[in-house]
């Protein structure tokens, strides 16, 4: 595959994946196509070397495999499906002046002022009472621009350059159309007619939903050499496409691939999906046992956590430890932290500099400057969990946590090479 070619099927997920939901039902689809069984929670699993296997939890986060040789051990990368962004209510009707808006509330480290004056519509996963009164559930996905965030003219805050402040509760709220005068709305009567102009008739009451707004302009190549991707929830999308093609290219039937993709990152990961969650260690013992067969299995494994990193910025490179400043196109970032924000350490960060060695790839390295805080990813939380060494990497990016986010054109596509040459590792050269 091309990188060109890479980059059009990059832009289609990211324009197919507006929540998590989506992006997992995306994922599934490629994984059917190249072969891969669904294996289900609730049954038993007869797994087979060889065999090609997916499961998913609560439609928002996904586990792919391939079963290798038990005793090889699993060659693991690992992402995650959610995105920044506002959730619409419970009880979310707003009637200010004529106008219909939506409550919502600020999921994840939202940087807020990029939403004013966008085209958003709204997604996300339904569960509604069907003609014969059972409960059903149904991906939505208005598609089309249904709201938006208008911005306070300057002429009535002159100081806005300055700096405002953006009140997330009374700021926020997104337009949806105006009313006549003493008209009243039912928010579920809206998502119950939307569900049936998509042809669910079935459905007759909606009971409750997990709906979020994302702006709809489309993920483009961009920059007047087509240096760049711009496109929403990048972070952390561009990893879960990257990973799901690392194992599906992967040529080894000797070795484990695996792919987590996990929901929740950007809320912290506690929760039956989340990173910090029982789903990747439920699986992994189904895979292998549990007690001193995981154990011993987690020995002979490796995981390498992918989610963004921060490139340098030009017009902000004080930001930046000079040192450790990566660049866009310049290849991915090995993201070090002493107090154990990121799991990288010596052994994990030399074998992924040899993969590089070996394939020509660039690497560069991230460390937070000393007086800033550093973030963190599910790469320490998923060593804390399973004992397995990590790699925290990352592809670097601009406008992490915005509507819109910048990444390098040719990053992804090969970073993508190398996680598929990771794993085809028959032995790992650490293993104790």
């Amino acid at each position: 595959m091309s990188k060109e070619h890479f980059n059009q099927e990059l832009i289609q997920f990211l324009n197919a994946s507006p929540t998590p939901y989506h992006a997992v039902a995306t994922m599934v689809a490629k994984l059917q196509e190249a072969g891969f069984q669904p294996v289900s929670e609730s049954e038993s699993w007869s797994l087979k070397e060889g065999g090609k296997y997916y499961v998913t939890r609560n439609g928002s986060s996904i586990i792919a495999f391939t079963m290798g040789k038990p005793e090889v051990g699993a060659r693991m990368v690992g992402a995650h499906t959610d995105s920044p962004c506002l959730k619409v209510k419970p009880q979310p009707e707003l009637n200010k002046h004529s106008y219909f808006q939506l409550g919502v509330e600020v999921y994840g480290g939202v940087l807020l002022n990029p939403w004013f004056d966008r085209d958003l519509s709204l997604a996300g996963r339904v569960q509604y009472l069907n003609d014969q009164q059972q409960l059903c559930q149904q991906l939505i996905n208005f598609e089309r621009a249904v709201a938006i965030i208008p911005s306070l003219a300057i002429h009535l805050d002159r100081e806005v350059n300055s700096g405002r402040a953006v009140n997330p509760q009374t700021d926020i709220p997104p337009i949806l159309f105006q009313l006549a005068d003493g008209e009243t709305v039912d928010f579920r009567e809206l998502l119950k007619q939307e569900l049936i102009r998509q042809g669910h008739s079935d459905c007759q009451q909606v009971m409750e939903y997990d709906l979020s707004f994302y702006d709809t302009q489309s993920a483009a190549v961009i920059g007047l050499n087509g240096d760049f991707i711009a496109s929403a929830r990048l972070d952390n999308l561009l990893s879960c496409y990257v990973g799901l093609e690392s194992l599906l290219n992967h040529q080894s039937s000797d070795t484990t691939a695996l792919l987590v993709c996990n929901d929740h990152e950007e809320v912290g990961s506690v929760s039956t999906t989340g990173a910090q969650g029982p789903f990747l260690k439920s699986v992994l013992e189904r895979m292998y046992g549990t007690g001193e067969s995981l154990t011993r299995a987690m020995n002979r494994s490796m995981l390498i956590s992918t989610d963004n990193a921060h490139g340098i910025h030009p017009n902000y490179a004080s930001k930046h430890d000079e040192h450790h400043a990566p660049k866009l196109n310049h290849g991915a970032v090995i993201k070090v932290n002493a107090n154990q924000r990121y799991a990288t350490n010596d052994e994990t960060s030399a074998l992924y500099r040899t993969l590089c060695q070996a394939s020509g790839s660039k690497v560069q390295h991230f460390v937070t400057r000393t007086d800033m805080a550093c973030g963190s990813t599910i790469g320490p939380l998923t060593a804390g969990v399973l004992g397995v060494r990590t790699l925290d990497l990352g592809l670097p990016t601009f406008g992490m946590h915005s509507i819109r986010e910048l990444a390098g054109s040719e990053d992804a596509f090969e970073l993508s090479k190398t996680l598929a040459h990771f794993m085809t590792l028959a032995k790992l050269p650490f293993t104790e």
